[in-house]
């Protein structure tokens, strides 16, 4: 792995994109540059990276569309979106949530350096990491150069929670060897991607400064520009590596509503019953009843009964541990009712949702027979060990 890390500046927090606009590299002016962006990539000042790059006499050829599409519009699981032509910039805009969830050859070919700037959640299933190792893998057969210009894990970078991927689950949701809170930067990601899958790939990271690993999203002085329609705010990603599970259920995780992933619930569903069964489960989040009413997605129009998920302990809060525990519950207290869905999920055609969500059959088959959380995550331990030891010399920002 050929990587270099730019850091020749510190101070106050800066992002990466920031970095490199006001210090430039000399392959900034001289390359033919291509943007993997969205909405999203903005700088402190809410300014839009591909105009400033523009404005700064970078030689911008082309802007790659992650899941969701430029604008951060599409709804999720293959809804995809199509090329077109920025109308503010008048350049292609090429969609790797289409036809094809990698940049082809042709794609890469107009430009040297392409440039990375996304803002992750910090969990794994968010489909983000997957495409920047995507791209990463695909200017290494290329021969271009890739550059990363780094934001902050929203949800810090210390806290790692999760099992790893099993070789036979790997998809879309989860290509790489990691657990679902992986504690990583995009820069980190794309370090790890390199090591992990011996991907020799001239890739850079533009790092930020002034971050540490212990700082979550609301300690950075910048405002939230929601990545994509269902991570409305920060504080909503703290309940998505749990939350997210959902997704492979019959249980909604409350799209069609304002509060994704902080609301569950269905019309079958005993709140009594639940709560009774997760009450010695609930660290660090308070339980209120409500009934809602998706405006889309699973029982659109109809009153689901169910909960918000208060967080009254953030450092408490291990929301993996969480999403399973509701899962088992469910298992023990609906078993007439609750049901996991059917593929096809994220391109995957025969595997289970849940399974790939989780990435592995067999902790969802704990979760169905009732065994304590405690006990399953003693299972993947070992793995996850394992992972901390290749993570650690790959990380950029101190605790």
């Amino acid at each position: 792995m050929n990587c270099r890390i730019n850091t020749e500046k510190t101070g106050d927090f800066r992002l990466g994109c920031d970095a490199l606009l006001e210090s430039p590299p000399g392959w900034f002016r001289s390359a033919r540059l291509g943007l993997l962006a969205n909405q999203a990539s903005v700088n402190k000042s809410l300014e839009s990276v591909k105009k400033l790059i523009l404005e700064a006499g970078g030689n911008l050829k082309c802007i790659f569309s992650p899941q969701h599409g430029f604008y951060s519009e599409k709804q999720a699981n293959m809804i995809e979106s199509a090329d077109f032509r920025d109308s503010e910039t008048g350049l292609p805009v090429v969609s790797l949530y289409s036809e094809s969830r990698e940049p082809a050859a042709a794609a890469l070919e107009p430009i040297d350096v392409l440039l990375i700037d996304l803002q992750d959640v910090g969990t794994r299933v968010y489909t983000y990491t997957t495409t920047i190792g995507l791209c990463i893998e695909a200017s290494a057969r290329a021969g271009k150069k890739v550059a990363i210009l780094d934001r902050p894990n929203p949800i810090n970078g210390t806290e790692i929670e999760g099992n790893v991927v099993e070789p036979a689950y790997r998809s879309f949701v989860g290509r790489y060897p990691v657990p679902m809170r992986h504690g990583l930067t995009a820069g980190e990601f794309g370090r790890f991607v390199c090591a992990a899958a011996n991907v020799d790939c001239d890739l850079e990271v533009v790092p930020m400064s002034g971050w540490k690993r212990g700082r979550s999203f609301d300690e950075l002085g910048l405002h939230w520009v929601y990545p994509s329609p269902n991570m409305p705010t920060w504080e909503t990603a703290l309940l998505y590596p749990g939350m997210v599970l959902f997704e492979g259920t019959n249980i909604s995780e409350g799209r069609g509503t304002t509060m994704p992933f902080q609301l569950f619930g269905a019309p079958f569903l005993d709140r009594e019953r639940l709560l009774a069964e997760l009450k010695p489960d609930l660290e660090g989040v308070t339980f209120r009843p409500v009934t809602f009413e998706p405006a889309f997605d699973k029982f659109k129009g109809r009153a689901c009964f169910g909960f918000q998920i208060h967080i009254t302990d953030r450092d408490g809060l291990k929301p993996y541990r969480l999403g399973l525990s509701i899962l088992r519950a469910l298992c023990m207290t609906h078993p007439e009712s609750f049901r996991w869905l059917d593929p096809p999920y994220e391109y995957e055609m025969e595997k289970l949702p849940i399974d790939i969500l989780i990435g592995s059959r067999t902790i969802r088959q704990r979760v169905e027979q009732g065994q304590s959380i405690g006990d399953t995550e003693s299972g993947w331990e070992h793995d996850l060990e394992k992972y901390r030891q290749m993570r650690k010399p790959l990380l950029l920002y101190p605790e």
